[in-house]
């Protein structure tokens, strides 16, 4: 079983090619964090607006939301909620351990450890790249909790705040901002373990499938529409990175990199 957090921090250190340097700088960290904090809002906010402003992805918000109303209007939500009860299929560690791995919590953390080992380690591309996974995770749960708040509607176990799912929507997230920066390789265990935090939160009676219907759509929007933006353009599956040099003669140009 493709788990999440394996991926997202392992990915970093086996499916890319290191970028490092030899420096004598102490707190890597906590300067690359200073940097990055300081352009956090204007980045927050641009990403927000291209990712919600963007036709494709309102119509799959709006297709989406339209589905989970119907679905808690009508007599579905309530079948496949008695279904999950008679027919519950994930308890004990399992359980426990999907309702962890599947928490937004975990996932600001697990990314938080990559951008902190990227950062001292100089790794430019992964330091990018969890920053970006971080801004997407900030958007999604925003979003979520925001929506949350307006609807504010019982789970079937009687909590509050049931739509939308947030386990759901922040491991559509992850697994899809992964999908972006690593293909398939990592984004279909990605997506799979997204997919069994949305079952067992069903299976639990923790929400509604249509909880679990738009929140999936929301954090698959907000990962690919984040990550496609800061994505690293390829050629036949050379990474293009920038090149500049002061020997002789200052000169700009590209560098293409693959690891084999």
């Amino acid at each position: 079983m493709g788990i999440i957090c394996a991926a997202m921090l392992s990915v970093a250190g086996c499916a890319n090619q290191k970028q490092t340097q030899p420096s004598s700088e102490k707190n890597l960290f906590l300067k690359s964090l200073t940097n990055d904090l300081a352009d956090l809002p204007d980045k927050i906010v641009q990403d927000s607006k291209d990712t919600f402003l963007k036709t494709d992805n309102i119509t799959a918000l709006l297709l989406a939301g339209g589905a989970s109303i119907a679905m808690h209007n009508s007599d579905a939500d309530d079948n496949l909620a008695e279904n999950f009860r008679r027919h519950q299929v994930i308890d004990g560690f399992a359980s426990e351990t999907l309702n962890v791995i599947g928490s937004p919590q975990f996932h600001f953390a697990a990314t938080g450890l990559w951008y902190a080992s990227s950062a001292e380690n100089q790794d430019s591309l992964n330091t990018d790249r969890a920053w970006t996974m971080m801004r997407a995770l900030a958007i999604n749960t925003a979003v979520t909790s925001g929506l949350k708040r307006i609807r504010d509607n019982d789970t079937p176990n009687g909590k509050r705040h049931a739509w939308p799912s947030g386990h759901t929507s922040s491991s559509f997230t992850v697994a899809s901002v992964l999908d972006e920066f690593y293909g398939p390789k990592v984004g279909i265990p990605a997506y799979l373990t997204a997919s069994l935090v949305a079952y067992r939160m069903a299976d639990e009676a923790d929400h509604w499938a249509s909880d679990i219907v738009f929140g999936a759509t929301l954090g698959w929007v907000v990962g690919h529409s984040v990550a496609a933006k800061h994505k690293n353009p390829e050629i036949a599956g050379f990474k293009i990175l920038p090149y500049t040099s002061s020997h002789n003669q200052p000169a700009v140009g590209i560098n293409l990199l693959k690891q084999f």
